[in-house]
């Protein structure tokens, strides 16, 4: 499988420069930000740019990928359809093509005269990336990438991306909401097991210069298979009493519970990916939602970087029932290649049940003692 990984992180940079790209440059700023406003949007342009610029990003990393490993033709799966009305009232599907002028052209099929906006995104889209990180190249797994399945999430937390808020002041170093919460996330499952195997989590919106008021970002990767664990960062040291995030829509029979245990150390903050990362870099120990509300797509990077960590991603319902019952084994972590059984679109794969995302063990069972 060699280069998959480092594959995984040029396209993760490629991802985070398009979502810089709408922010940065004007002609896509101000699209983005008619998202926000409403009733001009259908006057400027036909969709919503906001989800063109998901599925953008989407469409690179699966033609990019797919073109490179082959065998992951067909098993490379997004958030987002491809599918846009186009100018004439058809439908067109999305897609990286031949060249940057025909990508221009089936991007002005969806967004109408705006053709600055068109060229700029076309530009990016077929523009190389160069990675200097040597240490990528000796962490591939030994496994078959026919073998292998991968879960987009092209921009998770897209509202807090929408809003482009700055200013938000982090408590403990966890950021409430904001523009740091915007994530690309990249994982890669085991197309039988359904555990997941490799990890790229992209930060596109990590540092802005103060001069060039140009934003930087920075990315972290997992690999879990087998007896190979590694990353590209350390565990965190454990603390004494857990710190849990949670987010801010999380009810109060959760809140009450995890009190005791956390007492001031109970945060908040938006976007499943951006928690899930708190927790992989030790700004807090845990992650905790008890609602069906995020998706394979969400979880699966971050949970692949939690195992090369030694913590992990559990089912919460499942967890708890099997305490209940006396069960004494490991609790069931998610697994991405099993749809949920009676439902239908995006729900097929939700996380019912909830979740918890932990790096050590004694936090995990503290977490579920509780609750």
């Amino acid at each position: 499988m060699a280069g998959l990984l480092q594959a995984l992180v040029g396209v993760s940079e490629k991802a985070a420069e398009l979502a810089r790209l709408c922010r940065q440059e004007q002609p896509l700023f101000e699209l983005l930000v008619a998202e926000k406003t409403g009733p001009d949007r259908n006057r400027r342009f036909l969709q919503d740019f906001k989800t063109l610029a998901d599925v953008l990003i989407q469409e690179v990393i699966k033609h990019d990928l797919g073109k490179e490993f082959p065998e992951l033709q067909g098993h490379i799966h997004g958030e987002e359809s491809n599918e846009f009305r186009d100018v004439q009232g058809g439908t067109v599907a999305v897609r990286v093509c031949a060249t940057p002028g025909d990508t221009a052209a089936l991007l002005l099929s969806v967004l109408g005269p705006e053709r600055a906006a068109a060229e700029l995104l076309a530009d990016a889209v077929h523009r190389d990336v160069a990675l200097g990180d040597v240490a990528l190249a000796g962490a591939e797994p030994d496994v078959s990438p026919r073998d292998l399945a991968v879960w987009i999430d092209p921009i998770d937390s897209t509202n807090e991306y929408i809003a482009g808020r700055e200013d938000v002041p982090p408590v403990d170093g966890i950021a409430p909401a904001g523009l740091c919460s915007a994530l690309v996330l990249i994982g890669v499952f085991d197309r039988r097991s359904g555990r997941p195997v490799l990890g790229v989590i992209n930060e596109p919106f990590f540092r802005r210069d103060p001069q060039t008021l140009r934003w930087h970002g920075r990315y972290h990767w997992g690999v879990a298979h087998g007896d190979t664990r590694l990353c590209s960062l350390s565990p965190p040291v454990p603390r004494t009493a857990p710190r849990v995030v949670l987010s801010r829509a999380e009810g109060d029979a959760v809140r009450g519970a995890l009190g005791p245990l956390c007492g001031e150390r109970l945060h908040f903050a938006a976007g499943a990916g951006y928690k899930m990362l708190c927790v992989i870099l030790g700004l807090a120990d845990a992650y905790v939602l008890s609602e069906g509300s995020t998706f394979a797509w969400d979880a699966c990077a971050p949970h692949a970087i939690l195992r090369a960590l030694g913590g992990g991603v559990v089912a919460l319902g499942a967890a708890l029932r099997a305490r209940r019952e006396g069960g004494s084994g490991e609790p069931p972590e998610l697994v991405y290649n099993r749809p949920a059984e009676g439902a239908a679109g995006a729900e097929r794969w939700a996380n019912r049940g909830g979740l918890v995302a932990y790096l050590h063990p004694q936090h995990l069972q503290a977490v579920l003692e509780a609750l």
